[in-house]
């Protein structure tokens, strides 16, 4: 373990002002909290936040931040308290700590709303100080790096929410080395085969061309010396999850990936990145549309570089960055190069971004968030995107993530122009409003009074902010019929239980769910968004079924490998009881299919990916999901005895479309959550017999394969 001494003189490399007493202090502090907790591993547990503050040494960070690594863990550990430390270590190392305490108490793989919530929770930390999300950024880095002494269902966990949440976070902040170390790290745990199986391509690729990296290295550095260009050459081999990722995404093999290998081109001035790119254009061929100039537009978390990709040696592609020393910097501690130190004092980066203002800027960007969902999707997005940059008009520039169409960004420059858009021109030529915009494109929005948004738009957009903008006027729109509806839903549901659905009943559960007004929980229950159960659930979970006795729904299937994953078809929704088979899918587990599936046809000749299974013998929870046609008579009163007969039979309408309106009759597709076959065939019995239902069909949709 590092010692206080040898933590202190790592501070010092960096900053020779360091407050040694502080840090030795919180040192001796930290080890007496900790005395006699051991991690997972056998080690002493103080191993852990000593290692944690020298990973952020190495980011060169400030003595307050240092200090919060080797106590982050007292307060929820020990018997150390925030007034204890404030007290010995300041306010402001104290409510680092705490921030820090919060972050580690939120569980970000639990449920969707859950998840979005604690992610907003997150999202407000890093608002108050970004130096919590710092140290723990590292405090996971460590705990990946030693995952090993965890149990393996833990390492799935904590190895999916790392690759999720927390390998994206590093990025977005614009930490990329710790992002790719990150995903690499939860990649040896997700699918360590797939890893082991890339880096013995590279072994062996190495054996057959050589040296590749050192001789392209060699040839960069010879012509840009030639044209006197001073400058520093280095190349890697890309990370085994960026090529896995690669491989997955463009559908090809690791034979036919070109761009395995990236450069780095380090000189001296902005004016000798443009000199070095030209000397590698005039030397290699370029890729076409693969150049990006992140100088003359920087990312907005500071990054500056020039890419491009170029044919090197045998046709093999490479990427390269070229940038400053200090854009190099700022690219490798990104936002967190605000608090670096050199020589005792803070660095002096241009390229530094204000963290306030970055924050104020994701935070403008997030506001139209209406509930944590919305705030998740808008998050989630910002931080996986790439960006491409477009002009308006009069040149102003929209910055949006890669994908992104028209309508995006009609909606980036105000909700009102995105409302009423009803076409667009791209670079002087109308385009469809799905087209997918390019770097440098001038787009033109054209509007009209009246439009109102689609409900197909939302299959169209990609950015959060749009999808939001959308739902939230589909959802006004709709607003009245959805009320009735989850009316209805929300009657069944309590009658079920032997309960009336009160408007102080329906007000409560609304709080409890974050909803301003039970209006809006009946919006939401109408749409979709919530279920009717979930309600049932919050006001009176000792009435739900329990489930002690039932077959947990992820241990459902038998004949998968140990740690194999499946899914239900969408296509034929196979319920237990049925037949059924398991068609695999590499990285995706495997998809489960009825025996009688027409999907069945396409994969008839690839019997190696068929997998031989059956469901588990038992009880089964009402969680599986049956499409059921039904086409009822138009009168008064039938829709609500449906949903009651469905009900009846202990089933959850889980979602209610309808496809067609007549005068005399109304054909709708009703989503139920049922147990298994048995209980599918009751509720179908049931709908059969009442004199108002005209048809009755399971719903299987082919267009929903896998």
């Amino acid at each position: 373990m590092i010692t206080a001494d040898d933590l202190i003189a790592l501070v010092q490399n960096y900053n020779p002002k360091t407050n040694a007493d502080l840090i030795a202090r919180a040192y001796d502090y930290g080890a007496r909290m900790h005395d006699g907790q051991m991690r997972h591993s056998g080690e002493p547990y103080f191993t852990h936040p000593v290692a944690v503050a020298a990973i952020l040494t190495e980011q060169k960070l400030d003595d307050a931040t240092i200090v919060t690594a080797l106590l982050h863990d007292t307060v929820e550990d020990t018997r150390s308290t925030f007034a204890e430390v404030e007290e010995q270590f300041g306010t402001e190392i104290a409510e680092l700590v705490d921030g820090v305490t919060k972050l580690t108490n939120l569980q970000l793989n639990s449920t969707a709303t859950k998840q979005a919530e604690n992610f907003r929770k997150l999202f407000m930390a890093m608002s108050k100080d970004l130096r919590v999300v710092l140290v723990k950024l590292a405090d996971r880095l460590h705990n990946m790096r030693t995952i090993r002494a965890m149990r393996p269902e833990k390492q799935q966990q904590k190895a999916r929410e790392t690759m999720d949440i927390y390998a994206p976070l590093a990025g977005r902040i614009g930490m990329q080395w710790m992002r790719e170390e990150l995903e690499d790290l939860a990649f040896r745990v997700l699918n360590n085969e797939a890893r082991n199986s890339i880096i013995r391509r590279f072994i062996t690729l190495q054996r057959e061309t050589g040296d590749v990296i050192r001789q392209i290295t060699n040839d960069m550095e010879t012509e840009l010396l030639n044209s006197g260009v001073a400058a520093q050459v280095y190349g890697r081999a890309k990370k085994p999850h960026s090529i896995w990722r690669k491989m997955e995404e463009k559908k090809i093999g690791f034979s036919r990936l070109s761009d395995i290998y990236g450069f780095r081109i380090i000189v001296e001035s902005d004016a000798d990145c443009y000199a070095a790119l030209g000397v590698v254009h005039r030397r290699w061929r370029a890729v076409p549309d693969r150049f990006k100039d992140y100088i003359s537009q920087p990312k907005s978390n500071g990054y500056r570089s020039l890419h491009t990709t170029v044919s090197g040696r045998d046709g093999k592609r490479v990427e390269i960055q070229i940038r400053t020393r200090q854009m190099h910097e700022v690219a490798e501690s990104g936002v967190a190069a605000h608090w670096s130190y050199r020589d005792g004092v803070p660095g002096e980066n241009p390229f530094a971004v204000d963290p306030a203002k970055w924050i104020a800027n994701l935070s403008e960007r997030f506001g139209g968030a209406d509930d944590h969902d919305e705030f998740l999707e808008h998050v989630k997005m910002e931080m996986y995107a790439d960006q491409v940059f477009c002009f308006t008009p009069k040149g102003d520039v929209e910055k949006l993530p890669r994908g992104a169409t028209p309508l995006d960004f009609a909606y980036s420059i105000h909700t009102r122009i995105g409302d009423s858009c009803v076409g667009a021109k791209v670079d002087g030529i109308r385009v469809p409003l799905w087209t997918r915009l390019r770097n440098g494109q001038s787009v033109e929005i054209m509007t009209a009074e009246g439009q109102r948004p689609q409900a197909t738009w939302i299959d169209i957009v990609a950015t959060g902010r749009a999808k939001a903008a959308i739902r939230r006027s589909l959802r006004e729109e709709n607003r009245e019929r959805f009320i009735k509806l989850g009316r209805e839903l929300v009657r069944v549901a309590f009658d079920h239980v032997g309960k009336r659905p009160t408007d102080k009943a329906l007000k409560t559960a609304a709080k409890q769910l974050s909803l301003d007004s039970s209006a809006e929980l009946l919006a939401r229950i109408g749409a979709a968004e919530v279920t009717a159960g979930e309600v049932i659930k919050t006001l009176y979970p000792d009435l739900v079924r329990k489930t002690g006795d039932e077959i947990e729904p992820a241990r459902a299937v038998v004949g998968l490998n140990p740690g194999q994953t499946f899914r239900r078809a969408s296509c034929c929704q196979p319920v237990p009881g049925e037949r059924i088979v398991g068609i695999s899918y590499r990285g995706k587990g495997v998809m489960i299919h009825a025996i009688d599936c027409a999907a069945l046809a396409d994969v008839e000749d690839e019997s190696d990916r068929w997998v031989d299974l059956h469901w588990q013998e038992g009880q089964h929870p009402a969680v599986h999901n049956v499409s059921l046609d039904i086409t009822i008579a138009n009168d008064s009163g039938v829709l609500g005895r449906i949903c009651t007969l469905i009900g009846e039979q202990g089933a959850n309408i889980s979602d209610l479309v309808f496809i067609d309106r007549k005068p005399d009759f109304y054909r709708l597709i009703v989503d139920a959550e049922l147990r298994d076959i048995g209980h599918l065939h009751a509720v179908m019995l049931a709908l059969e017999a009442d004199s108002d239902v005209s048809s009755l069909a399971r719903h299987r949709d082919l267009e929903r394969k896998p």
